[in-house]
């Protein structure tokens, strides 16, 4: 291994802290990673990693070639990752922001086919419901089911509507009774999505008539699954994306609740860094992402 591709596998097992963390990260074999960095000190004659039974820390050495050699190596990659693009070939670490529930129920399929396609470009996803900020944690794009974004600093490119209504069982319909107007769902226990915004308002019309609900029920959760869950255990009704429930409305394990009322729209969206133009990575992610949604599985 030349001592470029040693310096990239001593910095993966810094920054994981860990031989075997680095080699799943690097798709090598934790004796291979162990090897590397291995001949690394014997060439340098320094030791740069402390290793215990527990962890894997820097020496005062190691910290301080790493801090030397990590700026390199990133602009090494960069440079390689550019001459390819250049030449029209995708590659590099593709780092992808997305929401839980669609990232279970959507991007396997998708992620498959783009690592078919594009076999020279990985892909590193993370799953979280909060909106992350992705310039300041380093992602290559988000996406987000949202209405219109407040962040200006950010690119953002609308993939389609994403529908969203009440549902609840036919059992607690019949226990609680079914609304017949947003009034009557005080009555009800509605379980709200809860984030960092605060309290959840449904804000309902009909065309010309507007009503607000505030979703007070006792249990409230950040994820979509997670009230679809809920609602599936006769808890209540909830303000779901459609995609979420689909296949249970299909089954007739839950009805939609005043279904003449909408919810204002939202919106699935990919979100970029102000870049002054796309890596071709993420370019290509972002049109392989929007027709398979809109074509192979639309929201």
């Amino acid at each position: 291994m030349g001592e470029l591709e040693s310096i990239r596998v001593f910095l993966a097992v810094a920054a994981q802290q860990s031989f075997a963390g680095a080699a799943r990260q690097l798709g090598l074999t934790p004796a291979s990673v162990t090897r590397t960095v291995a001949a690394l000190e014997a060439r340098l004659g320094v030791q740069l990693l402390v290793r215990t039974t527990r962890q894997v820390s820097l020496t005062s050495a190691g910290a301080a070639y790493a801090g030397r050699v990590a700026p390199l190596a990133k602009e090494l990659a960069e440079a390689a990752d550019e001459t390819r693009e250049g030449q029209g070939i995708a590659s590099g670490r593709l780092r992808i922001s997305a929401p839980l529930s669609l990232g279970i129920k959507v991007l396997p399929a998708v992620l498959s086919q783009y690592a078919a396609r594009y076999p020279q470009t990985s892909v590193d996803v993370s799953l979280s419901d909060r909106f992350v900020d992705i310039v300041d944690e380093g992602y290559d794009l988000a996406i987000r089911i949202s209405g219109p974004p407040s962040d200006k600093s950010t690119i953002w490119r609308k993939i389609c509507k994403v529908p969203r209504l009440l549902v609840a069982t036919p059992a607690y319909l019949r226990a609680r009774g079914a609304p017949q107007q947003p009034e009557d769902l005080a009555g009800h226990a509605c379980l709200g999505y809860r984030d960092d915004l605060g309290e959840d308002v449904w804000h309902l019309s009909d065309g010309a008539r507007q009503r607000s609900h505030k979703a007070q029920g006792r249990l409230s959760a950040n994820n979509g699954d997670l009230l679809a869950g809920l609602v599936l255990n006769d808890e209540g009704i909830a303000l779901v994306p459609r995609f979420i429930v689909e296949a249970d409305l299909a089954a007739g394990r839950l009805v939609a609740v005043l279904p003449d009322w909408s919810a204002p729209e939202i919106w699935l969206t990919l979100y970029y860094p102000p870049y002054e133009q796309l890596p071709l990575r993420v370019s290509n992610f972002s049109d392989f992402f929007e027709t398979h949604v809109t074509e192979a599985c639309p929201l």
